[in-house]
């Protein structure tokens, strides 16, 4: 998506597009936030603090930070930022996979918010990469933005908190950073993956897989803590041979679930990810010649359009994605305008969909 129309949501090739090509067409490094806390020697956060101008940093420390800036080359436009007073009318969403349909429906609720309400949305996707997210946050700050929608951030909760020093306006989307004072809005992903659980368990199921996604996922995390009480609950312990992390698209569950059903055969059921990653499992239980859900039943997650397509359809737990990029839109410009919103979370209710994969 390309173009600078009014509501228009503009996907940039960031951050290679902020850079000037060097000799022989060659996009050179950017130099990161990252960048400058290695050299020197200190956090993030020190970075942030120093080139924020904040007094909580000692002379020595500043001195040296403010060296490595300019020796690397690093030029950190936040410190402009307080000289400007007029609002430039646009707003940031940092997505970590934009082909995922996930987030394509929050990207059109937020739009939708962002539209009827005069504010054109840089759309940023960081393909689950930290490092590229650590440079799109960077340069959406040098763009001005006006506000920060940031969807399942991949970075570590002190990496972030350095960044979003950069930015006046953040909600978090499905993740929360606790102590910051940033709204977020998230999903009881704790419900839903004791949910789907339960629902396993009352059909039989006692050897239960579970496809966990990326480590750092929040929504991977808070579904596995549902998993395992939903286990408790009944009276069985969890067993950790029986979890696998995997990339959260189709051809992780398709390798996460054929290594899990191969190392354990007696596996009756899985839960995933997301439904992505319950698409590969399918394809990998075809491929083994187990029958879906005679042999294996099948959960997913989100209840993207694709859930409900497949052979056979996916049982999933519907979240409501148009929903997240709409309250997240709303509480960002509430933040804007200055009313209430900041350090406010909303949570959002999953409902589980029941379909052929788990009857």
């Amino acid at each position: 998506m390309t173009g600078m129309g009014f509501g228009c949501i503009i996907l940039l090739a960031l951050p290679l597009a902020l850079t000037a090509p060097q000799k022989g067409g060659l996009m050179p490094k950017r130099v990161t936030m990252s960048d400058v806390a290695r050299e020197a020697n200190v956090s993030l956060m020190t970075v942030s603090r120093v080139v924020n101008n904040k007094s909580d940093v000692s002379p020595a420390t500043r001195r040296r930070v403010l060296k490595i800036v300019e020796e690397l080359g690093y030029r950190p436009s936040g410190i402009a930022r307080g000289l400007a007073t007029r609002r430039t009318g646009t707003l940031g969403l940092v997505v970590p996979d934009v082909a995922n349909p996930f987030f394509a429906d929050v990207a059109r609720g937020a739009e939708h918010v962002a539209y009827a309400n005069g504010y054109n949305v840089f759309l940023c996707n960081t393909d689950e990469n930290p490092q590229r997210e650590e440079a799109v946050l960077q340069s959406l700050e040098e763009k001005r933005v006006d506000g920060l929608v940031l969807c399942s951030s991949r970075l570590g909760d002190d990496q972030l908190r350095a960044l979003l020093l950069w930015h006046p306006a953040v909600v978090l989307v499905n993740r929360r950073l606790e102590g910051e004072g940033i709204g977020s809005v998230v999903v009881n992903d704790e419900a839903g993956g004791q949910a789907a659980t339960q629902h396993l368990l009352q059909a039989g199921h006692q050897a239960i897989g579970f496809l966990a996604g990326p480590v750092v996922s929040h929504s991977g995390r808070q579904r596995g803590i549902g998993h395992r009480a939903a286990l408790a609950a009944a009276g069985l312990a969890y067993n950790p041979d029986w979890t696998r992390h995997c990339s959260p698209v189709v051809e992780g569950g398709q390798e996460a679930a054929r290594e899990l059903l191969t190392a354990h055969p007696e596996l009756t059921a899985l839960l995933c990810y997301n439904d992505l990653v319950a698409v590969g499992a399918l394809q990998t239980c075809l491929d083994l010649e187990r029958r879906v859900p005679d042999d294996v039943a099948v959960v997913g997650c989100d209840d993207i359009p694709l859930a409900a397509l497949v052979t056979p359809p996916l049982t999933t737990c519907r979240v409501p994605r148009y929903e997240l990029g709409v309250q997240a839109t709303r509480l960002l410009l509430n933040q804007i305008d200055g009313g209430s919103g900041k350090g406010s979370e909303i949570v959002l209710q999953p409902e589980l969909i029941l379909r052929a994969s788990a009857p």
